[in-house]
């Protein structure tokens, strides 16, 4: 927990990592998670790859943040690809080390997946495999939500509603995708309070530390880009370093403002930079 300066509340502080494309790569995490874990944050979570490509290493990862770091971990797990069998079994392999948070997604369609395959898999939707989960095991359900709407949904009141119906499935928390204009999660908030869902919100923030971060995560996030953030990105183009401070100045700024309106969890997608994350946390709780 960290302690919110402006109300004294307390407030749930998070990260995401994700797991390396190869085998020779894994020390390489466990390193950045025993750096990450000295700030002793409430949960890390790990990604899941599209179709389960990385199942195993995100369980592996998992299992050395709850038993190596000590921290709660928090698996990300996708409905695309799976099947009863196959999912049983990861949520079997979950609880038997020990993990007890889990992140239930729809997914995106994997490259090896014709359409054909996606338009028929086995579980359309995360609301699909809520359940299975939730009689599996003591499982904590967290969902993500879409402060600026899914980028398939055609608006913001659809995707409340089919947030509502995974919140009233057995969800217990809700994590933001990533934004850049905090007015866009309050008005996001007010929607959902409107709607009677009852779930914590954690707001989901990636730092910007590189000119070309941007591209493939807002395309597929469907997140927009307020001009303040893309100013800096055009002044620091060609200036790597300065474009890390002001990057990270920028994600300080968005949290402060989030702690002042009494947000109570903060997300930060550290895109495995042990450093920013750190950076960052030092900066709100100083």
């Amino acid at each position: 927990m960290i302690q919110n300066r402006y109300t004294n509340d307390s407030v749930e502080f998070s990260c995401e990592v994700f797991p390396p494309k190869r085998n020779d790569e894994m020390y390489d995490i466990f390193q950045t998670l025993d750096d990450i874990s000295t700030l002793k944050p409430d949960y890390i979570s790990v990604t899941y790859g599209a179709g389960g490509s990385n199942s195993k290493k995100t369980a592996k990862i998992a299992a050395y943040i709850q038993h190596i770091c000590e921290v709660e971990s928090l698996a990300h797990m996708t409905a695309v690809g799976m099947t009863p069998d196959s999912l049983n079994d990861l949520l079997d392999e979950l609880k038997t080390k020990g993990v007890k948070r889990i992140l239930a997604l729809r997914g995106d369609r994997p490259r090896t997946m014709t359409e054909e395959e996606f338009a028929n898999r086995y579980y359309k939707y995360a609301s699909d495999i809520i359940p299975e989960i939730k009689k599996h095991g003591d499982f904590k359900i967290y969902a993500a939500c879409y402060p600026e709407k899914h980028p398939e949904s055609p608006d913001v009141e659809s995707d409340i509603k089919y947030l509502k119906a995974k919140v009233d499935l057995g969800v217990d928390e809700l994590i933001t995708q990533m934004f850049f204009d905090n007015e866009k999660l309050y008005r996001f908030m007010e929607m959902i309070e409107k709607a009677g869902i009852k779930a914590n919100i954690h707001a989901g923030i990636m730092p910007i530390t590189r000119a070309n971060q941007l591209g493939t995560s807002v395309s597929l996030s469907g997140s927009s880009v307020p001009t303040k953030l893309s100013n800096l990105i055009a002044k620091y183009s060609e200036d790597p370093a300065g474009m890390k401070k002001a990057g990270i100045e920028y994600a300080v700024d968005q949290i402060d403002d989030l702690l002042k309106h009494g947000v109570k969890g903060i997300h930060l997608y550290s895109m495995n930079k042990a450093d920013v994350t750190k950076e960052i946390y030092e900066a709100i709780v100083g």
